[in-house]
């Protein structure tokens, strides 16, 4: 009882004519079509960008930092460690007395 028979077709179609007329079939079918495939577009560059996006992330994954270059330390020449001196406690300066010296 289930099964989609080839009367049940035939019925529907007759329903769909009387009621949305014969000139109006084509159209609504036309618009239908397009519909489904706007959507079918829209979906597969869905699927596309999530694709892209873990191939992306899958890249990006296996990035590693690279090692020092141990060659360059190597032949580098050594610089003598800067010495660090204390800085020099300055006198107050006086600004009277510093006007009166110029």
């Amino acid at each position: 009882m289930g099964a989609l028979k080839p009367w049940h077709i035939a019925v529907l179609v007759v329903v769909l004519i009387l009621l949305f007329g014969a000139k109006r079939l084509p159209d609504a079918a036309r618009s239908l079509g397009r519909s489904l495939r706007i959507i079918k577009a829209e979906t597969k560059s869905l699927h596309d960008d999530d694709r892209d996006l873990a191939e992306k992330a899958d890249a990006q994954a296996g990035y590693q930092p690279l090692p020092p270059n141990t060659a360059q330390q190597q032949y580098a020449p050594q610089q003598p460690p800067q010495q660090q001196y204390a800085p020099q406690p300055q006198q107050p300066v006086d600004p009277v007395q510093r006007v009166r010296d110029n």
